[in-house]
Order: structure tokens, then sequence, then C-alpha cells
């Protein structure tokens, strides 16, 4: 079959995928985070996602998307949703799998009430903001503000 006509398998994340997630995060920022998405997993444990996503392809997680449904104060509307993370293994990548588990997660989220979302992207992370400018997002009203203590 034509690998570009193939299309991935995308069902709810679980515990169990933290550790091929792991992988590809590192494949792609070139370094291990073990930890966080250890935290992540045991997150998931304790709530069942409502909005998580695995796109499975050769028999393997090569993709995934990590969200929720939330209320912030500052100012945001009541029921939100929150884009906390997305991969795609970069042998995969090219492919449509982030508009697919976007567009899955989505769908979840306007069934469960969700009509704005939210996501935080660093200004230096070209290809992901191109990647959010093509689903559709765009500079929000509220500007993210640090300080190095």
């Amino acid at each position: 079959m034509n690998e570009q006509l193939q299309q991935p398998v995308i069902r709810v994340i679980n515990p169990d995928d933290f550790v091929r997630i792991s992988e590809i995060d590192e494949k792609i920022i070139g370094q291990s985070r073990q930890d966080y998405w250890q935290f992540k997993a045991e997150m998931i444990k304790k709530e069942p996602p409502t909005a998580s996503l695995v796109a499975e392809m050769d028999d393997k997680v090569v993709g995934f998307i990590i969200g929720e449904i939330g209320r912030w104060e500052y100012g945001t509307p009541g029921h939100i949703g929150w884009i906390d993370t997305i991969g795609v293994d970069p042998d995969y990548q090219r492919r449509g799998i982030g508009q697919i588990l976007f567009n899955e997660m989505t769908d979840k989220l306007k069934k469960a009430g969700v009509e704005t979302m939210y996501t935080f992207v660093n200004w230096k992370e070209w290809r992901l903001l191109r990647f959010f400018e093509s689903i559709g997002f765009a500079a929000g009203d509220m500007i993210n503000l640090k300080l190095d203590i």
C-alpha cells in the first residue's frame, strides 16, 4: 500500500503509550524527558483523558496529542480546550497525522461543549507555529509573561 494513502488508527491514549511517546519526543527535541512523560502517565492513571489521543501505524504509536478541558481564571471562557503537547515521529511527519489527531481531538472537545481552544508555543518554534496556523490558530488576546528567579 502507498505510504501516503495509509491512514493511522486514532485511539484514546493510555499510560502504556508513554514509553513510545517519550521515544518520539526525544527524536523531535534531541533530549530525553522520561521523568516528564512518567509524570504525564501517572496523571492519566488518576484522571482519564478527555481529549488525549495517539495515532498508530505499522503496529506502533507514531503520533500523539495531549489535551484537556479546563477552566481558567484570567478572563478566558468558562469551558475551554487546551492542547498541552503534540508530536509526530519524524519518520512519519508530512503525512497529515498531526492534522488528523487535531481533528479527532476537536471533535471530542466540541461534543463536550468546548468552543475555544488554547495552546502555548515558543516564538522560536517556527515549524510548530506554522502547523498551528495551518489548522486555524491565530495569536490570542493574552500575553505570556516570564520572570526568571
